[in-house]
């Protein structure tokens, strides 16, 4: 098998518009001229899309996606230490499959974790973000924000439920100035996936926040 790290949801630079900071990592090459290299084991392949790269001078924001052998748990490590998402793991030998079959494998290195919902931003039919905070003895103070991973539906779900728990003013221990903030009563958490710098809502559920 044949591991690569894969990066984190890049959802969040989309949307401030940080498109500079984005790069292209090229790891398979499915046409040349024409040809079908679909039938060709995933090495060929690779070894085919370092030669077009190469010999077109293709440079940053382009990069040739380079496959590392051996130790994949070593690997697996690294990942979590660079706060990768995950690694992707192919059998060398292999042809391409579009669907998901045994000779690929994600493993994500990304967890999963409940904050209170402390606030949120309005959207016409729902919610824009979710301001988070997390519970620290008796200290209640906001981490961070998550904008992405809920569709129109959710999104409307979520507003309902957090409409319910309004307050006039934040249970921050610490205030914090957030000008478009609705403020809600901590008792409503959501299930996150992630860092919080790039992170995904996974749910909403009320309690105590544990798993």
């Amino acid at each position: 098998m044949k591991s690569a790290p894969t990066s984190p949801n890049f959802s969040a630079d989309l949307g401030r518009g940080d498109q500079d900071r984005l790069v292209y990592f090229a790891f398979d090459l499915l046409w040349l001229d024409g040809k079908d290299l679909r039938k060709m084991a995933q090495l060929a392949r690779k070894e085919l899309l370092k030669q077009l790269v190469d010999e077109n001078g293709l440079e940053a924001p382009i990069f040739y996606s380079e496959h590392h052998e051996g130790d994949g748990e070593a690997l697996f490590q690294a990942a979590r230490k660079l706060n990768y998402e995950g690694i992707v793991s192919k059998r060398v030998d292999a042809p391409y499959r579009s669907d998901r079959v045994e000779a690929w494998q994600k493993i994500n290195a990304v967890q999963r974790e409940k904050f209170p919902v402390i606030g949120f931003i309005k959207d016409p039919g729902g919610v824009a973000a979710l301001y988070l905070g997390k519970q620290e003895g008796k200290e209640l103070r906001h981490i961070g924000k998550v904008g992405t991973g809920w569709s129109r539906t959710k999104s409307a779900e979520i507003r309902k439920a957090l409409d319910t728990v309004v307050s006039p003013k934040q249970k921050l221990t610490k205030p914090v100035k957030k000008p478009k903030a609705t403020w809600v009563e901590p008792t409503c958490y959501a299930n996150i996936e992630g860092l919080l710098r790039a992170s995904s809502f996974k749910g909403l559920s009320k309690g105590t926040g544990r798993s």
